[in-house]
């Protein structure tokens, strides 16, 4: 193309105005959210941000008294580096051995540790990478780390390491979130949802749904460009039926963030009833081990425990809370306030008594300050098995306390018996109400992909509603399915916004 044709947008080209390599014309385009600079992630360099020729070090485990740690290397001149401390080197790729480590200025002896490297681009950062293994402490990883830098490495950063691999392409942004979940996970839920989107479960469900959108974009292209072909427009029922497609799809991921949520946060589940029913008993029971005082003084829990207990499909918060009754009592008022706010946010309310009728009593105080599913439960069952009656008679089954209970259950926090019974029906309320985690639809875990998720839905219902209208012109509907299509993108990180990236990373451990 000529400077001249450059300079009237292409008119005397063949690109007849727009952008090239696209069929999409440069209209401008109404004002819309701009969430930053966009620069697609390639492992070409020139497209992403400043990785920077410097080669980053840290201790990659945890500072205190054990048998090991790890000291990880990475950068351009990882190797050249690490020479300067290992001896003997270079090592071969991929190959583990124990080296001799000292100072690169002194000489002097700090340890001797076995050494693995790994050339570029099979490493976790896609850069030259060096990890040794040291004995532990606080001393060897701290004289070796200075070592390091004295050799010419700099001090990484908060998950710097990871973030190298997400700007070289070993992984994407959900995966990347991935890698600080399964850090972080405590239960056996957390860990197999981590694993589901380590292995990219999540980032190829939203990579097909902009897949989806570019066809959709593609489509108005052709009806952009091409008004009087002799096929003619393309129908504005399929593209209306495409997005509305793309519409539920999103919907369903959505639908998993309160799940996703409890995954990675436990489900609340709180124990509430009047004082001495045998609440902090049963919390210690499930727990393990004694975390709440327990007294036959009424009133001993002023404020609310919380542990979390791995119940296998669910992670659960459990919250004992201060005995639900009328006093005077100043502090203890103030404990009855705090347990009816948990009741508030309550996922699982367990409504104990030490007899049915002191659990219907609970029922009726506590289901007019939840909206949660109520268990009741009859605490010191192996109580009643010893001194029967008459108020061994299970709750009665019309609904004379509100709603319906999800389940009744008697448990003896002394013997055992009936905790096991509890803990599954817990599960089963939470799957019911919020859908048990499945791999055939991954979890949406964290604020940041609720976001995103939520402004694709939105473009994309604002683009039917104008859509069916016909009252927007194509090209400015059209702006609804590439923000939709961005906010994908950023999802991923197909596209690079600095400000998220440092969001992410900044709650990773520098070793990562």
């Amino acid at each position: 193309m000529t400077d001249e044709s450059r300079r009237d947008g292409g008119r005397n080209g063949s690109n007849d105005g727009r952008r090239p390599g696209s069929t999409m014309p440069t209209r401008p385009r109404p004002a819309l959210r701009v969430s930053g600079p966009r620069t697609a992630v390639r492992p070409d360099r020139e497209r992403l941000p400043q990785l920077g020729d410097d080669t980053i070090v840290a201790v990659a485990t945890p500072a205190g008294r054990g048998a090991l740690a790890m000291v990880r290397l990475s950068g351009r001149d990882a190797h050249q580096i690490a020479g300067r401390v290992v001896q003997p080197w270079p090592l071969p790729a991929r190959y583990a051995r124990l080296c001799a480590l000292r100072h690169p200025a002194s000489g002097e002896l700090i340890d001797r540790g076995v050494v693995t490297s790994y050339d570029a681009p099979e490493s976790y950062t896609g850069e030259q990478t060096v990890e040794i293994v040291t004995h532990g402490g606080y001393s060897v990883p701290a004289a070796l780390l200075a070592a390091l830098v004295a050799a010419g490495a700099r001090e990484a950063r908060a998950g710097e390491f990871t973030r190298r691999a997400v700007l070289n392409g070993k992984m994407d942004l959900l995966q990347a979130e991935a890698v600080g979940d399964l850090i972080d996970a405590r239960s056996q839920a957390m860990h197999r949802s981590a694993l589901a989107q380590l292995d990219g479960g999540l980032s190829r469900r939203v990579q097909r749904l902009r897949e989806h959108l570019v066809e959709i974009e593609a489509l108005l292209a052709y009806d952009i460009d091409f008004p009087e072909e002799d096929d003619g427009p393309v129908p504005r029922d399929r593209i209306a039926s495409a997005c509305a497609d793309v519409l539920l799809q999103l919907g369903v991921l959505l639908r998993t963030g309160r799940a996703g949520e409890m995954v990675r946060e436990g489900a609340v589940v709180v124990i509430a009833g009047a004082p001495n029913v045998g609440k902090s008993s049963l919390f210690n029971a499930l727990v393990g081990r004694a975390r709440a005082i327990v007294t036959d003084v009424p009133g001993t829990t002023r404020d609310a425990i919380e542990a979390v207990v791995d119940a296998g499909e669910w992670p659960l918060r459990l919250v004992d809370t201060a005995g639900l009754r009328a006093t005077d009592d100043v502090v203890e008022r103030i404990g009855i306030e705090v347990s009816e706010r948990y009741l508030k946010d309550a996922h699982v309310v367990l409504a104990c008594g030490d007899g049915w009728a002191a659990v219907n009593d609970c029922v009726r105080r506590v289901q007019p300050l939840t909206e949660a599913p109520v268990i009741g439960v009859r605490t010191k069952a192996d109580l009643a098995m010893k001194a029967p009656g008459a108020d061994d008679a299970p709750l009665p089954s019309d609904e004379t306390h509100g709603r319906a209970l999800e389940h009744v259950v008697a448990v003896s926090a002394e013997t055992g018996w009936g905790l096991r019974e509890l803990l599954d029906a817990v599960a089963e309320v939470l799957s019911r109400r919020y859908g048990a985690p499945t791999a055939e639809t991954p979890l949406v875990t964290r604020e940041r992909q609720l976001r995103s998720l939520e402004e694709a839905r939105t473009e994309l219902a604002a683009f039917l509603q104008g859509w069916g209208e016909e009252g927007i012109p194509t090209p400015v509907a059209a702006v609804h399915v590439r923000t939709a299509m961005g906010a994908l993108e950023e999802l991923i990180g197909t596209v690079d916004v600095e400000d998220v990236l440092d969001k992410v990373f900044s709650t990773f451990c520098v070793g990562k």
